[in-house]
């Protein structure tokens, strides 16, 4: 599914639109976001791409969702 992250003022933030969803990043597999997985304040948990650190934001990108807290 596409996404966009972007910063906001309370951190990281995931944009799904065809959900219309928007929910912050509460934890993140990896220090630089890229290429692990990130967990929404939803239960939500996707995969992102390996991207450079450097990746500017805001970004869209395909990520999968992979997993949800019950």
């Amino acid at each position: 599914m596409k996404i966009m992250i972007r910063k906001t003022d309370k951190g990281l933030s995931a944009y799904v639109p065809k959900k219309d969803l928007e929910q912050p990043i509460v934890e993140l597999e990896k220090d630089d976001l890229w290429g692990g997985w990130v967990k929404l304040k939803n239960g939500w948990v996707l995969a992102l791409p390996d991207l450079p650190a450097e990746t500017r934001l805001p970004i869209t990108v395909e990520a999968k969702r992979i997993g949800e807290d019950a």
